[in-house]
């Protein structure tokens, strides 16, 4: 039985609580809104309402860090990318919450491309804004400067992150502290945190003692980027085989998206292949078909022993870390079963949604795929 204990964790978080930008003590202004200055993730001094109840989010997955937040009843509008209600839906906040944010006002198209005049109709207290590049950048701070100047609207900006690497992790709890700091919600961010790493020290205990040795080796193909990939798209730093203490053999290659040759796959003959299913947009199931049809991958031990297995797809307007976290868990218990004897994968993923959206959504996430997720591919 492994248990998490989140008691050590939180003595970690106080390692990274500095992350917060500085503020000033709050003050009441005339009109009566109490008001405060902060620094943002660009290192800006801004001067904001608190709570603020009336906000936007723009760029990719910033409106994410909102509904983790518990925030959504916050929101007076959203960029184009909240307005199309897709088939194929692989943003679990969207699916949750779809419905009726079609109905709010359009304020820019989406990937942060905004529209001051749109902004300034709205008329929001604070707009949230994520880095362009994932880069604290002159170019970003400047745009956010510009945006703010052009609207008289307070823009806080600040970085995505990720869970690839200790300074990108900070970055992204970093930017759940500042928006919970802006709207009243610092509790929820810290719940949202110690729940982050709790869930990885729960991963790190059960696999944590295997030695190189044994370890499965592993390769993801088909990882969404964009839009749909191929079997050579991949991830060197994938998360959940970091996670779980999988051999990935495409590891060595830095730690963001890169396509491989089809003939490294090939030397690599991985044990196990795990397929991002976002790949069936393509023509003849993208990955799944060149696994199917391609001589040289039909030579690989995976597709041999039929060890070709189906996860959820997270790059999708960036990184949905619920899915991330579900995903570690359904990868664990196909290598190593004994070890993650207690995990039911479906069940574990409905709970890991239901903290950070309020849902479970794994059945509407996975269906539009096939069903895909979550299960071995035949081959």
């Amino acid at each position: 039985m492994y248990v998490i204990i989140c008691g050590a964790v939180l003595v970690g978080l106080l390692a990274v609580a500095g992350c917060v930008g500085e503020s000033k003590s709050p003050v009441v202004s005339a009109s009566g809104p109490v008001e405060t200055t902060l620094t943002d993730g660009f290192g800006r001094m801004v001067t904001v309402p608190v709570p603020a109840t009336e906000v936007l989010c723009s760029g990719s997955g910033c409106l994410r860090y909102l509904v983790y937040l518990q925030g959504e009843d916050r929101i007076v509008g959203v960029d184009s990318i909240e307005k199309s209600i897709r088939p194929i839906e692989g943003r679990s906040y969207a699916i949750v919450h779809r419905n009726w944010m079609v109905d709010l006002p359009l304020f820019g198209e989406f990937r942060g491309k905004d529209d001051p005049e749109k902004i300034i109709g709205i008329s929001p207290q604070v707009v949230f804004k994520t880095g362009a590049d994932g880069q604290p950048s002159a170019t970003n701070a400047d745009a956010i400067d510009k945006l703010q100047d052009k609207t008289g609207v307070a823009v806080i900006g600040f970085l995505y992150g990720s869970l690839r690497t200790d300074d990108e992790k900070a970055q992204m709890y970093e930017g759940l502290r500042l928006m919970g700091k802006v709207i009243g919600k610092e509790p929820r961010a810290e719940e949202v945190i110690e729940y982050i790493e709790a869930t990885m020290a729960d991963l790190e205990a059960r696999t944590g003692d295997i030695p190189p040795a044994e370890q499965k080796r592993v390769y993801i193909g088909g990882v969404s980027l964009s839009g749909a990939h191929g079997i050579i798209s991949t991830e060197p730093a994938y998360p959940p085989f970091l996670w779980v203490h999988a051999n990935n053999v495409a590891s060595g290659l830095g730690i963001a998206h890169v396509d491989v040759a089809k003939e490294a796959i090939v030397d690599w003959d991985p044990e196990y292949i795990f397929i991002d299913i976002s790949t069936i947009d393509m023509d003849n199931d993208g990955a799944i078909g060149q696994l199917k049809s391609d001589p040289a991958l039909k030579t690989l031990s995976a597709m041999k022993s039929g060890k070709v297995y189906g996860v959820l797809p997270y790059n999708n307007y960036n990184i949905n870390y619920e899915t991330v976290l579900a995903d570690a868990y359904y990868i664990g218990k196909v290598l190593y079963p004994e070890r993650f004897a207690d995990i039911n994968p479906v069940e574990k993923a409905d709970e890991i949604y239901t903290f950070f959206l309020g849902k479970p959504v794994f059945d509407e996430l996975n269906s539009p795929y096939r069903n895909l997720g979550f299960s071995q591919i035949p081959i």
